[in-house]
């Protein structure tokens, strides 16, 4: 388990160091130290350490660092929203235009129309095993991973990896928040008289199976960041200390992500890295063109083949930044 912020969904704080020094969860001195930087790359079940923690901060919240712990939990959410295209609906599953989608409007539908063809009764309604109901009204429905597959993390939305519209998967990659857990926004609550997960259903562990969850046999293995995408950078002028570290600072957290095949909230780290070289830009401390193509080449070493979903997520970062420029003292105005 690892601390989250009080009443919030989010981990707590990284300490003033951390913030202000990016770097990979592995080279970070806290870890080591008892300290909770980094959200679930903390999460820990040192009983001395969970007791220091939560006694000098009794309002935190708790999460559970799902990969380790051996979990996967179906976390379905019930948000008011237009149904997406009817290939998103079910991916992989078509959806004739002769089917009426009428009252179609969360998770809660999406799984339990999933079930339904596959002969099943839905996650939702499983008794067998612990299920949170959240504030919002979504429901958390928590399985034992159990089979020695490293199940990977979605989001129902992913027009890549998903099982469902608004139904996301937590595996590797990703925590979950622990039942009992109060937010502004409610607690937590258990449904039911279980508190236990039960093993995951073989029909869902195909379905899961079916969608990408799991790891490809062929995966590349995670590669170094390209040395021409840091000496793009250097060779663009100014002092080679200065922009060395520059380079380094922002590319370390993208190039830790390569270290896993999936998950490690990629697509966040590399939107944070693209909004910072866009005020380090802004700010006049590094060429556009140069700085654009280092932070690609570190992305696509991470990610190999994902290079319009890249080139997305850098362009939207990129200008959010352009926009507060990031003088030498660290500030935006």
């Amino acid at each position: 388990m690892h601390p989250l912020a009080a009443g919030r969904k989010t981990p707590a704080a990284n300490c003033s160091d951390c913030r202000d020094n990016p770097h990979p969860p592995a080279a970070c001195p806290c870890l080591p130290a008892g300290r909770w930087c980094h959200g679930f790359y903390a999460a820990t079940l040192d009983q001395d350490r969970i007791q220091q923690w939560w006694s000098a901060n009794p309002q935190f919240g708790i999460g559970v660092s799902c990969g380790p712990a051996g979990l996967i939990v179906l976390d379905i959410d019930a948000h008011p929203a237009q149904p997406p295209t009817r290939d998103r609906i079910l991916p992989g599953i078509p959806i004739a235009d002769h089917v009426d989608l009428t009252g179609l409007a969360n998770g809660f539908h999406t799984l339990a129309v999933l079930a339904a063809l596959r002969g099943q009764p839905s996650p939702a309604d499983d008794a067998t095993t612990l299920r949170v109901r959240t504030p919002s009204g979504g429901l958390h429905v928590w399985y034992r991973a159990g089979d020695g597959h490293r199940w990977q993390s979605s989001v129902g939305s992913s027009p890549s990896r998903a099982l469902a519209w608004q139904v996301d998967i937590r595996a590797h990659g990703s925590y979950i928040i622990a039942p009992g857990t109060t937010t502004r926004h409610g607690t937590y609550t258990p449904v039911g008289d279980v508190r236990e997960p039960a093993a995951l259903p073989f029909w869902l562990a195909q379905e899961l199976e079916r969608t990408g969850h799991l790891p490809a046999p062929n995966t590349p293995a995670p590669r170094p960041v390209p040395p021409r995408a840091r000496q793009a950078i250097l060779a663009a002028g100014g002092g080679r200390d200065r922009l060395q570290h520059t380079l380094e600072t922002v590319l370390a957290p993208v190039e830790a992500c390569g270290q896993v095949a999936e998950g490690a909230g990629f697509s966040d780290t590399l939107n944070r890295a693209a909004y910072t070289l866009g005020g380090l830009i802004a700010a006049g401390r590094l060429p556009q063109e140069e700085a654009e193509q280092a932070l690609k080449e570190a992305a696509l070493a991470a990610r190999p083949g994902q290079e319009r979903r890249i080139d997305q997520i850098i362009r939207s970062g990129l200008t959010a930044g352009l926009k507060r420029p990031l003088h030498g003292n660290g500030r935006r105005p």
